[in-house]
């Protein structure tokens, strides 16, 4: 029975390509997954490109973004000896299983999704059309993570609830045809490092978004890292100050600085005396914690036939944990094998 779980733990994770990643996806969550998961669990991290095509994009941009964040993922510490890195359209398991979970989804369910309510949103008042996959791609997602008997997703909080689809989703296709899938769960890093824009510290710093000026990039050229930190937002007054609240581009910077520095930002807030030393500081820490991984960067990209090969065993690796689960949906669902 495929809901046998193996005597270690397994972890899905992704991240799509749809933007140059930055420094709230490496501390939020790309840092975590190369210090912890890949070291505790089976753990398979997945560049997620079909999810890229849910709304208008250019495909040479998705290729080329594709590469780069499997190339950053490797530069930032992901280790093919002990994780699985590939790419999601090169194992055909994740479209197969996203249709049986179409058939399983209810239209309310997708419709309820925040996420689906808050792009669509934006489509529209664009004047671009909603594609039907911005509303389906929850069911890819569920698919994404039961293909390969996950038990734990590391996610944020805007993606609990797509892992809380996925949980209902496998509860139910067991219930109804049989126990195919295992039931995973949500998992929240012990610290989040929750990076806000430096221009909108009351907005996340996206990978996505239009404006650019508030969101560091790992590949940021140094002079512009700092410049887009020493420009930061902060907050009326003088006192530096850990309070979200009342000082929330203050506490943005200290987040950062106490998340490059293993420091918390309550105690950091005490060693500063004016917003400028502290931006100055958090800059310097920024491009430390940066500089490893572009230089890592830098000599995987003069020999991309290294990354290719990792992808190309990833993905064989992806298939053959996928394809029996998958197989064996398809046929507790009432579809007849192939001849």
């Amino acid at each position: 029975m495929t809901q046998t779980t193996t005597a270690r733990r397994r972890i899905f994770s992704g991240i799509k390509p749809s933007g140059h990643l930055t420094l709230g996806n490496y501390l939020g969550a790309v840092r975590r997954w190369v210090q912890e998961d890949q070291y505790n669990a089976d753990a398979l991290f997945c560049v997620v490109d079909l999810h890229a095509l849910t709304v208008e994009h250019d495909p040479a941009r998705v290729r080329r973004l594709t590469r780069q964040a499997a190339t950053l993922l490797l530069a930032a510490g992901l280790d093919p000896e002990r994780c699985t890195l590939f790419v999601q359209s090169h194992v055909d398991e994740h479209a197969r299983l996203s249709y049986l979970m179409e058939c399983t989804a209810t239209d309310g369910e997708m419709r309820r999704m925040i996420q689906y309510k808050e792009k669509a949103a934006r489509e529209r008042s664009s004047g671009t059309s909603v594609r039907l996959s911005l509303l389906t791609y929850p069911a890819l997602m569920a698919a994404d993570i039961l293909a390969y008997g996950t038990h734990e997703v590391p996610v944020g909080d805007d993606q609990t609830q797509h892992v809380e689809l996925a949980r209902d989703l496998a509860q139910r296709f067991n219930q109804r045809y049989g126990p195919v899938f295992t039931v995973p769960r949500a998992t929240s890093p012990r610290v989040s490092a929750r990076v806000m824009d430096l221009q909108d510290p009351t907005s996340k710093m996206g990978k996505s978004h239009a404006e650019t000026a508030g969101i560091v990039y790992l590949l940021d050229e140094p002079d512009a890292v700092r410049k887009k930190i020493m420009r930061a937002v902060t907050d009326s007054g003088t006192e530096v100050r850990y309070d979200r609240t009342a000082q929330p581009g203050v506490a943005n910077l200290l987040d950062v600085l106490a998340s490059c520095t293993d420091g918390k930002p309550e105690v950091l807030a005490g060693e500063f005396t004016s917003y400028g030393a502290l931006k100055k500081a958090t800059a310097e820490a920024v491009l430390e914690l940066l500089r490893p991984v572009r230089a890592r960067h830098a000599e995987l990209c003069a020999d991309p036939s290294y990354v290719e090969a990792v992808l190309r065993t990833g993905a064989e690796r992806a298939r053959g944990l996928a394809r029996p689960r998958v197989d064996e949906a398809y046929a507790a669902i009432g579809l007849l094998p192939p001849a």
